[in-house]
């Protein structure tokens, strides 16, 4: 990245010990996003003190910020790919994936190429903007190791509509998850609040009224096999909050199996990622109004799991 005038900022005392994303947010809003200047930043574009920074480093007062911008934001993570997609469904308004595990929806930090958003784009040609520049097409989401149904709004009509149901509730959604010991009731409802962990910000954690921001979660679950060490459920999430299932499971005391994030940890077998599926998904058609179901498979290392759980 070469530019002959950077841009040089002091910081001042008001700013002491602000992250430096934070800091390049407050300095260009209104002319770079969020995504951009930590992409920059990642890339060696930002110097403090003449030395190449983490975006999590805090700056100091009198610290001396060099940022090498371009006059005009580059996005090259929204660059289509020809990724291989598992279509479900597809027609002029929307389109349904099966989304393997280890694929990340939509560009963020860490992950500005090979989402589902860059695959979509190749498929497609083009997605509804209504979701943001970083995010065309994308109405709702699941967690990168997390796989199965997924749905993309086309055209804004489409993402109004898809969103909206969303939003309402009306749409349903079924994981499937083998999760850590014996679930002892045969179904339950979790009502938990969920909010950001107080310690670790990447983390969500059930949160208290009163003791944070936290908003109302509810995940209702059914067993569909006991092992002696672990259990298969079907769960329908009646909220979208952030990592929703997998926080209630673990406050449950029945964490998912590969969850290195809360606490899903299994000694006697080699767990090769999280074992959540997005099973299936029930929406109204955004032109139609008809009522769509659509499924995707247990996939071969869930169905594996579950196999050598059984004779443990």
């Amino acid at each position: 990245m070469t530019n002959k005038n950077p841009h040089i900022i002091k910081v001042s005392s008001v700013d002491n010990g602000l992250r430096l994303d934070q800091f390049l947010v407050q300095q260009f809003q209104k002319k770079y996003s969020r995504s951009y200047l930590q992409y920059l930043t990642d890339q060696g574009g930002v110097l403090v003190n003449g030395k190449r920074a983490k975006r999590h480093d805090p700056v100091r007062s009198g610290d001396e910020i060099e940022v090498i911008l371009k006059e005009k934001e580059n996005r090259p993570w929204l660059i289509p790919e020809k990724i291989p997609l598992d279509i479900i469904y597809e027609d002029e308004e929307i389109v349904v994936v099966n989304k393997p595990s280890g694929m990340v929806v939509h560009p963020a930090c860490g992950h500005y190429t090979g989402t589902l958003v860059h695959a979509l784009l190749a498929h497609c040609g083009s997605l509804s903007q209504s979701g943001g520049q970083n995010r065309p097409g994308i109405v709702h989401r699941l967690d990168k190791e997390t796989s199965g149904v997924i749905l993309a709004a086309k055209t804004e009509n489409a993402h109004y509509h898809l969103a909206e149901q969303f939003a309402s509730r009306q749409v349903k959604k079924k994981y499937l998850a083998i999760v850590r010991g014996r679930v002892a009731r045969q179904e339950g409802v979790i009502q938990l609040p969920i909010g950001r962990h107080p310690v670790n910000r990447q983390k969500m954690a059930v949160i208290a009224k009163g003791e944070g921001r936290s908003r109302e979660a509810e995940t209702r679950y059914r067993v569909l096999e006991r092992f002696k060490q672990a259990t298969y459920l079907e769960l329908e999430p009646t909220t979208g909050r952030t990592h929703q299932i997998r926080v209630h499971l673990s406050a449950l005391g029945h964490p998912i199996l590969g969850d290195t994030v809360y606490g899903g940890s299994f000694p006697r077998l080699k767990i090769p990622r999280l074992m959540l599926h997005a099973g299936s998904l029930i929406f109204s058609h955004p032109v139609t109004n008809k009522e769509m179901l659509f499924e995707a498979p247990l996939p071969e290392d869930l169905q594996d799991i579950l196999q050598q759980i059984a004779v443990l």
